[in-house]
């Protein structure tokens, strides 16, 4: 998955040691215009490399490549939220798009007498039946 946003804190970085030796982690909040409001995400960059690769800073706009996983201790439920990219972006360049569905097409072809700037086709009648079929 992937987010674009701006960053808007860095929280302190963490490190110790591990069966596989010494580790570092760092978590970013990052700012995000989804609809009307303002959204946030926090996401944790892990590895030391990692961390000098990508130099997050505060107030940039960057684009997350991340996933998202949970795990269970003393029987609560905590999501992962992990970056394994993360690319400087150009405030001034347009947003990245998000993917949208793709418009249904008609397949029947609307009657030849039907008005083209109406949302409906125009109801047919039966006899003996009136315009208003509501049951009440």
């Amino acid at each position: 998955m992937e987010l674009q946003g701006k960053v808007i804190a860095a929280l302190p970085e963490r490190s110790g040691v591990s069966a596989r030796g010494e580790w570092k982690s760092q978590e970013f909040v990052i700012e995000y215009q989804e609809g009307q409001y303002p959204r946030h995400m926090a996401f944790s960059v892990f590895g030391a490399d990692r961390l000098q690769r990508y130099n997050i800073q505060v107030g940039q706009t960057v684009l997350v490549a991340f996933d998202v996983d949970a795990h269970e201790w003393n029987g609560r439920w905590f999501n992962d939220i992990r970056a394994f990219d993360v690319r400087q972006v150009d405030p001034n360049a347009a947003p990245i798009a998000q993917p949208q569905a793709a418009p249904i097409q008609a397949s029947v072809a609307p009657a030849a007498d039907a008005n083209p700037a109406a949302p409906f086709p125009p109801q047919q009648e039966a006899a003996g039946e009136s315009a208003d079929d509501l049951p009440f």
